[in-house]
């Protein structure tokens, strides 16, 4: 079985996403190391628009590769206040770097949003290393 990096600085859900806090209540969404591997060759990624709402634990997207087409789900209730517009022409990046130029859009948390208590209810890196393994 492959290994994979999975950042400590980032918090990660059960459905295979990364959560990296940015600047106040706002954080940067993508998809795991192990999630791009299990979907192979990714050729296209439809994220939510900027100014869109997002509700935890729904659809809010999906990845289509060489395989099949799988759904993005929000770890996190906010607006949506970026989309990585370099999927567009390059959904490659979600293979070749998920955590960095592969990263798919980034939400700001509604008003009274802690985000220390939000990111806590999601893995740190060694339990989700645990669930996939």
């Amino acid at each position: 079985m492959a290994q994979f990096e999975y950042p400590a600085d980032l918090r990660y859900t059960a459905e295979h996403e990364w959560v990296r806090p940015m600047e106040g209540r706002v954080v940067r969404i993508g998809i795991t190391a192990f999630a791009q591997d299990a979907l192979g060759d990714i050729v296209y990624v439809s994220v939510p628009e900027t100014g869109s709402e997002v509700t935890s634990g729904e659809t809010c997207g999906e990845v289509e590769s060489t395989k099949s087409v799988s759904d993005i789900y929000s770890p996190l209730t906010g607006t949506v206040t970026a989309a990585n517009s370099a999927l567009e022409g390059s959904p490659e990046l979600v293979n070749s770097d998920p955590y960095g130029d592969g990263w798919m859009f980034e939400v700001e948390l509604g008003d009274g949003s802690d985000v220390d208590a939000v990111l806590a209810d999601l893995m740190d890196a060694d339990s989700y290393r645990n669930s996939v393994e």
